[in-house]
């Protein structure tokens, strides 16, 4: 048995490793958006619906939940996501493929990352409600992230720019070996089932029997559902703006670092806040936030992408502890998969929308109706307990 701080730092160190290698695997993808921008020539809505496909996985995490909360350890499932990562990223680096076959290892690849997120998290919440640090682990989890997006927005740049997005897989290996390392040292407790027969529709039965997760579910979708407009927006950065490549991967670096700030600002108030009065202002937030995109230009840009990034990880940041302390007992890694999956659908539904409505309406009138969508979750907020 480990010393609790020692079982701790392993906890945090897991948690944060997984999550900086889910960011890292960003490295590719300026790449692979060119490669599909300005090689195949695809226009913004069809890169818009591609990138939605590689998603399925992350639909459909309960199902990811159910295997992890009931066979194998967490852990388990950790090393085994990272070889068949390192399989795939072999294939995708080593050999030209037609893209039909490319965009499905890109979904296999994407389904690997979704069983190690989904066994981590299920760590988090059971480990986090235990010593009641959810919200800090998720904390370090997302600065995680970003810290790996330091190296995804100047590095994934000048790997597009210098070579293509194969070398950008390739160069993923050594971080999924390193991962190993901290998943082999931390111990984890054999968890407490709660009693009776167990299968997946027994697990979802229950699930949907809470009345209270229906609602917190019902209010993530709507919550986090708008449609999209980012896509277009890089567009205009290469088309209109005349960005480089380089140019693009320093301001995303420069807003990471502010997106790090704010998760780490969590970190510190996680234990303090209110979380439902923060949830309700930052409903207003969102809204006048896309709302100024309306006005859009070199120096705006930046100025939205430094300071959104900051306001907008103190947010999703707290979303997530939102989630992760409303996680049933027992059946963590499957409850927070779900709610996990309502915000998927949520950010699906936002991309498919923003792709069918951005040729028929113009960019315009897309942020317009995305900022007004912002204010549905409110007929939930006072429901939530």
């Amino acid at each position: 048995m480990q010393q609790p701080n020692k079982k701790l730092f392993w906890i945090f160190a897991l948690s944060s490793a997984v999550y900086f290698t889910q960011g890292i695997e960003g490295l590719p993808g300026q790449g692979l958006f060119y490669y599909l921008k300005e090689t195949l020539n695809f226009s913004p809505e069809k890169i818009m619906v591609i990138s939605s496909i590689t998603t399925f996985a992350w639909l459909v995490k309960p199902l990811i939940g159910y295997i992890i909360d009931n066979f194998l350890a967490k852990r388990a499932w950790v090393f085994i996501s990272l070889a068949l990562d390192i399989i795939f990223v072999l294939f995708i680096g080593l050999f030209q493929m037609p893209l039909a076959i490319l965009i499905a290892l890109l979904i296999l690849a994407s389904n690997n990352a979704a069983f190690r997120d989904v066994a981590v998290d299920g760590i988090m919440c059971v480990e986090g409600k235990k010593h009641q640090i959810t919200g800090k682990i998720q904390s370090i989890q997302w600065a995680s992230i970003l810290t790996a997006g330091l190296f995804t927005g100047l590095g994934g740049a000048y790997i597009a720019e210098k070579w293509d997005y194969k070398i950008g897989f390739l160069l993923l290996i050594p971080v999924y070996l390193l991962v190993m390392l901290p998943a082999f040292f931390y111990q984890e407790e054999k968890q407490e089932k709660p009693p009776g027969f167990s299968s997946l529709l027994f697990d979802l039965k229950k699930i949907f029997s809470d009345k209270k997760i229906l609602i917190i579910a019902f209010f993530i979708f709507l919550y986090k559902y708008s449609p999209s407009f980012g896509t277009p927006l890089f567009f205009i950065q290469r088309d209109s703006f005349k960005w480089g490549k380089m140019w693009i991967g320093s301001i995303s670096t420069i807003s990471t670092v502010f997106g790090i700030a704010g998760s780490l600002l969590y970190y510190k108030f996680s234990q303090r806040i209110n979380i439902k009065k923060w949830l309700y202002f930052s409903v207003f937030i969102g809204a006048i936030t896309t709302l100024s995109f309306l006005y859009y230009t070199p120096f705006t840009a930046v100025f939205y992408d430094v300071i959104y990034s900051f306001l907008g990880m103190f947010i999703f940041v707290m979303v997530m502890d939102f989630m992760a302390r409303n996680s049933l007992k027992g059946l963590e890694a499957t409850s927070f998969a779900l709610l996990c999956s309502v915000s998927n659908l949520a950010v699906l539904s936002s991309n498919l929308s923003g792709a069918y409505l951005l040729p028929r309406i113009g960019l315009q009138w897309l942020i317009v109706i995305s900022a007004l969508t912002s204010f549905l979750c409110l007929l939930l907020i006072n429901k939530i307990e």
